[in-house]
């Protein structure tokens, strides 16, 4: 048989030529058999006896000029009913005219699509991430979009001596993000490469109890806002209502008063231009205003930029086993204000969930034992959606790795993921190198203890490729299995950036200097909830509770193909120990 002798070339639909990659075909085949048959292994034989016929008719259709991708994909269907598989053949038409009409949708809302992606997720990124001009027509594609985020963040290697360089690590961040591996928070794809720089989601900021204290804190949320960033607040610190005001000796109006201002204020301001403000109120469950607080949202509409928590301790919660006796103290004189029955405060709390996904509980007592830095303070708040306790001032940026795409053969791809994990560590680093933070007072405590949060998202979609029941016992080992890895793979990694680079500036006064055990971030992983971004990676979304349980009334924050090859790995380093995630309904830092 003589040898074939393929194209080097394929012309596109507009007329560009491009590299020919028979892979693709034996991709085709093979998901259009699947489709039809769902047994990977005949998948597979189908898709390599009838790749080798297509390829045979390739090779004598362009022996003048490169051959079109139609002509090409004609010669599939061709191939197909030739080799006995029609109900195959029939698959792949329609998955033809599938990909046309999503062609001609895309057209229609103007858009250029240089990474195929569904049409859902570019309706998603033409509303928020891709770059639009005065006229506000957008000027860039998915491709150029992620390749600006990758050479903004890349560029923070230039300022170490980096075992990579700014260019390899440019490559290796396009590559994971191209290949949907890897994706960072909104406002890094939105603000990387421009002008306004904010990179990092989350972050909480404190509320005195003080005119300048509260409306310098309403001031603040509104610069995070604006610049695509979520905010928390533990609003605990303010006098209940009625209590005396000393300048005027007139009546305090409380914290749920002033929450309607930072509400209002909210639902003002756009996030970047592009998306709605997002916050998480916090009260104490021993604030005398615990009633109101938790009965805020009862009343549809209220509230309607907010999630809201109950931050609970350990006594209280003892209290509701025990069916006793709880103390209610004005945080202005820390003196008791009266007692409850502290059932009557959770049961209301329950009613309230049930009512309208609010409040949440956030327990203050366990998030505040695993805080990874209790010398600078205690945690009282979190970002919007839980999944981030943080300190006052404090911001966080987050990505996450996508599981759908860590499969391998029925397996899963433990080589590509480790690769993933650390070159995704490297990469929220390196964010914080080149962020633009929105006040003096987080860029200082941001650099001072580096949090990170690295995440996942397509976990369902991993389950379905390797065979196991969502529900099921061996989903279970499987998830724990898999997080421990993560975590691991996470903390090597920030061990190996802390031989690179230095330790984070605060950490001797972080569990981490008692413990002898050197790493770069005071933390590295979360549990985040990817809304919008697992769209545009076409996956189940990551799974933060306090998102999930409150999505008929949270404030939407959204907030989120396969790879040819594993991003490369900038080096290993010794297993550390890691944080877990617990103490909020979601997990903590």
């Amino acid at each position: 048989m003589p040898k074939l002798v393929l194209p080097r070339k394929i012309k596109k639909r507009d007329g560009s030529v491009v590299p020919f990659e028979k892979e693709k075909i034996r991709y085709a085949v093979e998901r259009a058999a699947f489709e039809v048959l769902q047994d990977r292994l005949r998948s597979i034989a189908v898709s390599e006896t009838v790749t080798d016929a297509v390829l045979a008719d390739v090779s004598r259709l362009s022996r003048k000029a490169p051959p079109g991708v139609e002509a090409v994909q004609d010669l599939v269907e061709q191939g197909l009913m030739k080799a006995g598989y029609g109900p195959i053949a029939r698959a792949y038409i329609l998955y033809r005219e599938r990909r046309a009409e999503m062609r001609q949708a895309k057209a229609a809302l103007g858009l250029r699509d240089d990474l195929k992606f569904p049409i859902n997720a570019m309706e998603v990124l033409k509303k928020r991430y891709l770059i639009k001009d005065d006229e506000r027509s957008i000027v860039e594609t998915p491709g150029e979009l992620f390749r600006r985020v990758a050479r903004h963040v890349a560029g923070a290697e230039k300022r170490f001596r980096s075992a990579v360089s700014a260019t390899e690590a440019e490559e290796t961040f396009y590559d994971m993000m191209r290949e949907l591996a890897f994706l960072p928070n909104s406002p890094t794809l939105m603000n990387a490469g421009t002008a306004l720089g904010q990179l990092s989601a989350c972050f909480v900021l404190p509320v005195d109890d003080s005119i300048d204290g509260i409306f310098g804190a309403l001031r603040h949320m509104a610069k995070i806002h604006q610049s695509g960033g979520g905010t928390g607040f533990s609003f605990s610190h303010l006098r209940p209502k009625g209590d005396l005001v000393k300048t005027t000796k007139g009546e305090a109006s409380g914290p749920v008063s002033f929450m309607s201002i930072f509400d209002a204020a909210t639902g003002v301001i756009v996030q970047g231009g592009r998306r709605r403000g997002a916050n998480m109120g916090i009260l104490s469950c021993d604030h005398p205003d615990i009633m109101e607080f938790i009965e805020a949202k009862i009343d549809r509409g209220r509230f309607a930029n907010f999630n809201l928590s109950v931050a609970v301790t350990d006594r209280f919660m003892d209290a509701v086993r025990r069916n006793g006796s709880f103390d209610l103290v004005n945080p202005r004189t820390g003196k008791k204000d009266r007692t409850v029955r502290a059932r009557t405060i959770f049961d209301l709390i329950v009613y309230g969930a049930w009512r309208t996904g609010d409040p949440g509980l956030i327990f203050a007592d366990t998030v505040n034992r695993r805080n990874p830095t209790p010398a600078l303070g205690r945690i009282e708040a979190t970002n919007p959606c839980g999944e981030l306790p943080l300190l006052s001032y404090e911001s966080c940026n987050l990505g996450s790795v996508n599981l759908a795409r860590m499969v391998k053969d029925g397996r899963p791809d433990w080589e590509r993921m480790a690769d993933t994990i650390r070159w995704g560590v490297r990469f929220l680093d390196d964010v914080i190198e080149v962020n633009n933070f929105p006040l003096p007072e987080i860029r200082e405590i941001t650099r001072a203890n580096r949090k990170i949060g690295l995440g996942v998202m397509g976990f369902a979609d991993m389950l379905i490729r390797l065979g196991i029941p969502y529900n099921s016992r061996e989903a279970e080992l499987f998830a724990r299995k898999l997080m421990a890895f993560i975590r691991r793979e996470s903390m090597r990694t920030s061990v190996q950036l802390a031989a690179e680079r230095g330790v984070f500036p605060n950490y001797g006064k972080s569990i981490f200097g008692r413990r002898n055990l050197p790493v770069r971030n005071a933390t590295v992983n979360t549990v985040a909830p990817t809304g919008t971004i697992s769209i545009i990676a076409g996956c189940s979304s990551g799974g933060s509770s306090r998102s999930t349980r409150s999505s008929k009334r949270s404030p939407g924050r959204g907030a989120s193909t396969s790879g040819k090859s594993s991003p490369r790995s900038p080096g290993g380093a010794p297993c550390a120990e890691s944080r877990e995630s617990r103490g909020t309904s979601s997990g903590s830092s």
